[in-house]
């Protein structure tokens, strides 16, 4: 369970949002949805330490991620996979290595582990005979299978969407969100994917957090969404041509 407690960040003068506060349950997706700029992503940064707040906590199971020794924090962090927005693939090295990357890197496996790990990872994200490909060979949709199998291939217990459709067509999109679901349901990981794409959202996940003016400024279930009179966040999603009932 992640529990964000009063959270509040600035970059300099410029505040991102303050008093930021929702609980994540094991299990559960909750997609983070807001305008460009309102800090979805700082946030989903914090979860992972990647960031640290002004003030307020992040409990990852009860335990301060943002009061921990180096050490004590990588190993925390190796309990999360995440899907960058770009991939964040390595050109230099083919299909087969950038998902053995963290393999190679955090653990002491056999080359015999590591390609019994790796081809199973690539076959949960339907890639078993792309192991051999460079990555220029990759469309849009495989770079972003790919680097889906390099972010479960340490069997995290949370796994981190940074908009995780962007700049793909619906039909792959379509194909991403249900790997999301895939994932959630077969693997017993909890979510966390910012979004802007409400199809996204209404397909993947059971709670959504709605960032704006700086703070957290609707939190709910899809259900509750629907029937939401919430002015800003009707706002939100009626902009992006989709309608909730």
């Amino acid at each position: 369970m992640i529990e964000i407690r009063n959270l509040k960040k600035s970059f300099g003068s410029l505040l991102v949002w303050e008093d930021v506060s929702f609980t994540i349950e094991t299990g559960e997706t909750l997609a983070i949805i807001g305008r460009s700029g309102c800090g979805k992503s700082v946030l989903m940064k914090h979860i992972n330490a990647l960031l640290y707040p002004d003030s307020g906590q992040v409990l990852i199971d009860g335990v301060d991620i943002h009061d921990q020794d180096y050490v004590t924090l990588r190993k925390m962090r190796q309990r999360f996979g995440v899907l960058f927005q770009g991939s964040a693939l390595f050109d230099s090295i083919n299909t087969f290595e950038n998902v053995a990357f963290p393999l190679r890197y955090f653990t002491d496996q056999s080359e015999e582990e590591i390609r019994h790990n790796v081809y199973e990872a690539l076959g949960r994200v339907g890639l078993k005979d792309a192991a051999d490909k460079a990555t220029s060979e990759l469309s849009g949709g495989m770079r972003k299978r790919v680097g889906l199998a390099r972010a479960i291939i340490l069997r995290p217990a949370y796994l981190m969407y940074d908009e995780p459709t962007s700049g793909l067509d619906p039909r792959t999109s379509e194909e991403i969100n249900n790997l999301i679901v895939t994932m959630s349901e077969t693997l017993n990981i909890t979510s966390i994917v910012v979004t802007h794409d409400m199809n996204s959202v209404l397909r993947v996940a059971n709670r959504v957090a709605f960032l704006d003016r700086a703070t957290l400024s609707w939190h709910g279930t899809i259900d509750e969404l629907r029937v939401s009179d919430h002015e800003e966040l009707i706002r939100f999603v009626t902009a992006s041509q989709f309608q909730l009932r």
